[in-house]
Formats: structure tokens, sequence, C-alpha cells
């Protein structure tokens, strides 16, 4: 699949320069030793923070690649939830199964939307930029490259679960409790109609999840209209299942905020749990992008736009 990328908007938000962090470090590391152990002067080496594209050792997600990271997941979703502040979610008495959730997963204290209103940030998350978009205008059409035209171009697979949703392919704006503008797959023309499903899509049978997957629940249980604990009961009925099953099939689930109640600190909560994650809190700072480049560095896929900046989120795999 081929796609044009738009050109940089001038109003996208300016990125703090960081640091590449210990996984990078670490890589560095190997891949020094193993330039002076090789036995041909001619091999080069990967450049450091590099990621090895080769066939992934199989196993468990606590399994040694060649290059010390763990294979890649055999399933990632992604559930974003909407407009609430980090400490009202994980802590919070309105918020028993995240708050039980993070405990047992790493749980990212220093996470951050990139701007606000909501679809700049789902923008963000998914194609590496807010595309010049800063409001909840719509319809937003896009030609670029995104992670769901990625994953397809390597081979493997991408949908988009919308609560709401009317039918697949459905590109109005509103419906009922679906608003278009906190589903980003929809806006880019050059991605197929069955990337765009309902949520009443999603298997029953975990194991026939794409690759990627990303859960959007509607206006009410993704915390927009109808509070935390709405969500948070939304989250154990339909989430809960999964994590136990994605623990023991290798698999991982992503759950974080569009942005938070509207602060300038935009401070959200994000937990990654599943197969080969250690319960831990990490100061890490993140955003949007950080979240995106993961995605990218677990399948090999090179970063966009502002995910290139970024650096996937550490400190997460349990030691083998």
């Amino acid at each position: 699949m081929t796609i044009s990328s738009p050109s940089p908007s001038s109003s996208e938000p300016a990125r703090p320069d960081r640091s590449r962090g210990r996984r990078a470090a670490t890589l560095t590391l190997i891949l020094s030793l193993t330039l002076l152990t090789s036995c041909s002067s001619d091999d080069a080496a990967p450049s450091a923070g590099s990621r090895t594209t080769g066939s992934p050792t199989t196993g468990s997600l606590t399994g040694s690649s060649p290059t010390g990271d763990p294979p890649p997941p055999a399933h990632v979703l992604v559930a974003v939830f909407e407009n609430e502040d980090a400490a009202d979610v994980v802590g919070s008495a309105d918020a028993p199964y995240l708050t039980s959730l993070a405990a047992s997963a790493t749980t990212f204290d220093d996470a951050h939307g990139v701007t606000h209103p909501s679809q700049p940030n789902y923008l963000a998350l998914f194609s590496g930029s807010t595309q010049g978009v800063t409001d909840d205008r719509c319809p937003v059409d896009l030609a670029g490259d995104n992670l769901a035209a990625q994953l397809l171009a390597a081979g493997r697979t991408f949908t988009g679960y919308s609560e709401g949703l009317p039918e697949p392919g459905y590109s109005g704006c509103n419906e009922g409790r679906y608003a278009r503008k906190h589903n980003p797959w929809v806006d880019f023309r050059d991605l197929p109609a069955t990337v765009n499903q309902p949520f009443s899509a999603f298997p029953a049978d975990y194991s026939a999840l794409p690759t990627v997957s990303f859960v959007v629940p509607d206006l009410c249980n993704d915390m927009h209209d109808c509070g935390v604990a709405a969500g948070d009961t939304w989250a154990r009925e339909h989430l809960a299942p999964f994590v136990e099953w994605a623990a023991e099939n290798d698999s991982l689930l992503i759950v974080t905020f569009d942005e938070d109640s509207g602060s300038s600190d935009n401070h959200i909560a994000t937990i990654v749990a599943g197969a080969g994650v250690r319960a831990s809190h990490s100061d890490q700072r993140i955003d949007h992008y950080d979240v995106l480049r993961t995605l990218e560095d677990l399948y090999g896929l090179p970063p966009l736009g502002n995910a290139a900046d970024a650096h996937a989120l550490a400190g997460i795999w349990a030691t083998g």
C-alpha cells in the first residue's frame, strides 16, 4: 500500500527533545559487544536504537530475542477512554477495576495527552501527528501514513472497533452515542472500509483479533458523558476477560485516555497489562507519540511523524 504523507503543519504542537532511554542504551551495549566479538570485519553493526527485523523468538513474551527484547506480541489491544484526570481514575473509589488493573500491570504515572480537545489526540496516537487539526470538526479527510496502513503494508492486520458505530465502514459524524471525532481511522481515505468496525464485531474468540486493534467505547462508556464509574464498569465487563486471556497468549492491553479534563498539564492514566508485563509504576514521561512508537517498535515499523522523536515505553517487561 502506497500512501502519500501530508505536509507538516505549522500548528503541530512542539515536542521536547528527549533521550532514548534505557532500552536504547542496553541495545547499544549489546550491539557493541557483538561487533567486538564478530569473526568478520565486513559485518556492519546495526545503528543504536534500531530493532531487529528478523524472525522473533517464539514462545512467551518473557523469552529472549536476539536483541534481548521480547518477541512481538501476538495481539495488542488499545482501549481509549475520555477526558479524565489520572488521579480521578487510578486510585479512585469510582474506578475499582482500573485501579486493580493498574496494581497488577505497569502504570505510567507521568502520562499526558498532547493537546486539547479530543480529535487531535486520537490523530496523534494513530498517525504521529495532529494533522493540523485543532478542534473536533467533522468530517476530517486525510491522505497520509498511519499505523493501520503501516501494519497492512507489513503483512499484518489492524481493526478499529467503535461502540455505537451503526455499521461497518460508516463515515457519518454522529449516530446516537457514537462520535466520529473519536475514530481516527475513518479519517484516512486510503484505508479500506473494513478496518472501521462496530464494537459488536469484536470477536468472542480473542485469537481471531487482528495484530493491533483499537477499542473506543461510546460517549457514555468512555467516561465522556457518564463519568468514571460507568467507564470502569464497562472496562471490567469488556476488558477483564481479554486481560486474563492475554496473559496466557502472548498479548497485551494498553489502556489510555485521549486527554484530561482540560488542564495545561494534560495528565492522563496509561496502563500496560498482559503477557510478560511486570507490576510496577513508571516515572517515564510519556504521551501519545511514545505509545505509537511502542507499537511501531514491537512490529519493526518505521516511526511516523513525532513518534520519530519519541521512545518506546520502558521498564514494562518482567525478567525472563
